[in-house]
């Protein structure tokens, strides 16, 4: 979703639909596969990134190279929310389940910690936080808040526009 409106707000966006959308991800992916090599050494990419979004997960975040500076969207959902996805996307491909709920939430958590306390260090990496359940709620003053930690020259009209909350499908029973 954040990409989409990255998009829609005028910001560049780096990706190479290898992935395109599918019965999980209706809208797409908006990845480059490119960025799944990171952790092996894969940084030749980086400079055509430049001024761009760039999709990164969390675990590949410590393997961006020092040498450039970043602004980091970093989207936090509902643990039960991302299983529950990540359930049904598994069952639709046939594959096996991992681990019970309780033990990968675990350790999604303390993974979180850990990279959320390491970009805390990195004096080359500024971090907004962003809630994805809040933001479906009330994409307004996040839209303005992404605006203006990245410059201040999206169009916010068009980034709220584009907040499908139809696509909010894997919706937690708590809070």
């Amino acid at each position: 979703m954040m990409m989409r409106m990255l998009e829609a707000g005028g910001l560049p966006l780096l990706t190479d639909d290898l992935r395109g959308a599918d019965p999980d991800n209706p809208e797409g992916y908006f990845e480059y596969e490119r960025v799944k090599a990171l952790d092996k050494g894969d940084r030749d990419w980086l400079p055509e990134a430049q001024g761009k979004a760039v999709k990164v997960i969390s675990a590949l975040l410590e393997h961006l190279p020092p040498d450039y500076s970043y602004r980091v969207l970093f989207m936090n959902r509902r643990i039960e929310e991302v299983l529950a996805s990540q359930r049904k996307m598994l069952a639709r491909r046939g594959e096996p389940g991992g681990p019970d709920d309780e033990k990968l939430a675990d350790l999604f958590a303390r993974h979180l910690r850990k990279v959320k306390a390491w970009l805390a260090t990195q004096p080359n990496i500024a971090v907004l936080e962003m809630n994805y359940n809040s933001l479906l709620r009330d994409p307004a003053p996040h839209a303005r808040q992404v605006n203006a930690f990245l410059g201040g020259n999206l169009d916010v009209e068009r980034m709220i526009a584009i907040v499908n909350p139809d696509l909010y499908r894997n919706r937690s029973t708590c809070g």
